[in-house]
């Protein structure tokens, strides 16, 4: 007799609550304003960037500030 499909149920239904907090705090942070910011920048060339007097690596200290640098 096989009872993978069971056991699988079991499976899904114990992890489900943790894929739901996970599923969260990756909304979480993705909706924070920085994580905006770097899509953003992400979106642009380094072109318009230069166009503008501005660099990337100088929008990521702009963007984190004291946080990482």
């Amino acid at each position: 007799m096989n009872n993978s499909g069971f056991a699988d149920g079991v499976r899904w239904g114990f992890t489900a609550p943790f894929r739901a907090i996970g599923g969260f705090l990756i909304r979480l942070a993705e909706s924070s304003p920085r994580a905006k910011a770097v899509r953003r920048l992400n979106a642009t060339s380094d072109a318009e960037l230069a166009a503008r007097g501005l660099t990337r690596e100088g929008e990521l200290r702009r963007i984190f500030g004291a946080l990482y640098y």
